[in-house]
């Protein structure tokens, strides 16, 4: 009988991956498990650290639900989620650079009007207007293109974490109309540390690092022909541009809010959008 030791296993693993069919599952799969072995050979873990490792996992499983994914804050935080973000989101020809999703999207956003307030449940942040134009690359009006829009309230939440809020607090989905023009009042987004209940903030704590991320608003950008683009728009002032916990932050999403000269406790945005072709 074959005997499968240290010298042999990782050959022996990939010679049964290479009976998969597919061909980019089977690429997936050997690399997998090539890097996989080669990390175990390198670090050479007690079975007593492959264990916690293995639990940490299963921590991150437990704790997960519909509003909360440790497994994606896990992915942020080692920067694979910007990484992979970054491979499948070249910009060549001058589209809106993208940046992370977030644990905290839901597909369920209302539709509303231009103009509509996304401020559902009372809060004692600053208001500000948001708008500005979908385009094209040529600088052309999209009509039609949808924005789906989230953050939190200025209590750093965002409302499925927080029963204080209405269900759809500070979301919701506009369109452009003919002009390519989008419009909503909403609070000035606020920096945030994310959740460190779970394993990710124990993680975090063997390197000393902190959880805040600087404040953004998350857009995703979808119209008819083009390519859709997940992104945020970060404030200029904020103290974690540089060491946002995620790795989000892109120049080109930086904004600068300005004060509205008719109501001196409001802001202003205008921010234009640009979609590649698809």
């Amino acid at each position: 009988m074959k005997e499968f030791n240290e010298a042999d296993l990782t050959n022996a693993v990939i010679e049964r991956i290479s009976k998969a069919e597919n061909a980019r599952e089977r690429f997936l799969l050997t690399s997998l498990v090539k890097h996989a072995h080669s990390f175990i050979r390198e670090t050479k873990p007690s079975e007593t650290e492959w264990f916690s490792a293995i639990n940490f996992l299963l921590d991150s499983a437990k704790i997960s639900d519909n509003a909360r994914n440790e497994f994606i804050l896990f992915s942020d935080i080692l920067g694979v989620s910007m990484l992979v973000d970054s491979i499948n989101n070249r910009k060549v020809n001058g589209g809106t650079e993208s940046s992370v999703l977030g644990p905290f999207y839901q597909e369920n956003a209302p539709d509303l009007e231009n103009e509509s307030s996304f401020i559902q449940t009372d809060d004692n942040g600053e208001k500000v207007y948001i708008s500005g134009k979908v385009l094209d690359t040529s600088g052309n009006p999209i009509s039609g293109a949808t924005l789906d829009i989230w953050q939190t309230a200025s209590n750093g939440l965002y409302h499925m974490q927080d029963n204080d809020q209405d269900q759809h607090n500070l979301c919701g989905k506009l369109t452009t109309d003919v002009n390519g023009n989008y419009s909503f009042t909403t609070i000035k987004p606020v920096s945030y540390a994310i959740p460190t209940d779970g394993p990710v903030g124990s993680f975090l704590n063997i390197y000393g690092s902190h959880p805040f991320r600087p404040a953004h608003i998350h857009f995703i950008i979808s119209a008819d022909g083009y390519q859709s683009v997940t992104t945020e728009l970060y404030s200029s002032d904020d103290e974690y541009l540089e060491s946002d916990a995620v790795y989000g932050v892109k120049n080109s999403l930086i904004i600068e809010y300005t004060k509205d000269s008719k109501n001196s406790e409001s802001w202003i945005l205008n921010y234009d959008f640009s979609l590649e072709l698809s």
